[in-house]
């Protein structure tokens, strides 16, 4: 990624994380929210927030994982969205 190019990143996810959260009570389908707990481009604050604002969502962390914990935990993920799938 250039500079240029993270730059903007970084800047619009700051703009982004200055918002007030969205009401997502009307979300009523099944979520399943998966972060790493030292994500820096995601905070694992905001996916707990993001969890804590759907009625129906399963927060998934996994530990001394980044922004790519889905492939660093690639297997625990796949049997977790499995999982959901299967109940949803």
């Amino acid at each position: 990624m250039s500079l240029t190019a993270y730059g903007a990143q970084h800047k619009a996810i700051h703009r982004w994380g200055l918002e007030r959260p969205h009401d997502l009570s009307g979300v009523r389908q099944p979520v399943l929210v998966a972060n790493g707990e030292s994500d820096r481009m995601v905070p694992t604050s905001n996916s707990a927030g993001l969890a804590r604002r759907l009625p129906n969502a399963e927060l998934v962390i996994y530990p001394d994982a980044g922004h790519g914990g889905i492939f660093q935990f690639h297997e625990q993920f796949v049997a977790k969205a499995l999982e959901f799938l299967e109940r949803s």
